[in-house]
């Protein structure tokens, strides 16, 4: 697991651009965190990187559940899934197709049994200096190869 320190909303746009870096289709990325921990910050950030768009809208899917983006690498699918009470209605919403390109889930529990065992799981939460913490589960080989994350550096200020 890597834990990286974001003190502030730059930091966590600089962590989405990184990940943007290393994403490709077929991936997945799990955003765990409470209500405000910056899910949807990091989402647009990662969003507007794929896009080649720094000023590109990016609404939040809270209440259309699914947001789909027509990127370079990849087709990107951004679900929210803080409305549904399980996975059962997450086929409906496109999830199979979406998984032939990009996906980024927010509330990613609902998924249940679907969340895929190879995806990125971020867990963002605040941390005792008014910032935040992203916590990286997973591709740990992946990650080490890349330049930015190589580095191990601990912080994104």
């Amino acid at each position: 697991m890597r834990e990286i320190a974001l003190p502030d909303t730059q930091a966590t746009t600089a962590l989405g651009h990184a990940l943007a870096n290393v994403l490709r289709a077929g991936d997945c990325v799990l955003l765990e965190g409470d209500l405000g921990a910056g899910k949807t910050t990091l989402a647009r950030a990662l969003l507007r990187a794929l896009c080649g768009d720094a000023d590109m809208e990016v609404p939040s899917p809270s209440y259309t559940l699914v947001q789909v983006y027509d990127a370079p690498a990849a087709e990107v699918a951004h679900f929210d899934l803080w409305r549904l009470d399980g996975p059962e209605g997450v086929h409906e919403l496109g999830w199979d197709d979406a998984r032939e390109g990009i996906v980024l889930v927010e509330w990613p529990q609902r998924l249940g049994t679907l969340a895929p065992a190879d995806a990125l799981r971020i867990t963002l939460a605040p941390d005792a200096t008014g910032g935040r913490v992203a916590r990286l589960e997973g591709w740990d080989t992946r990650l080490a190869q890349s330049a930015v994350f190589g580095t191990g550096d601990a912080s994104w200020a």
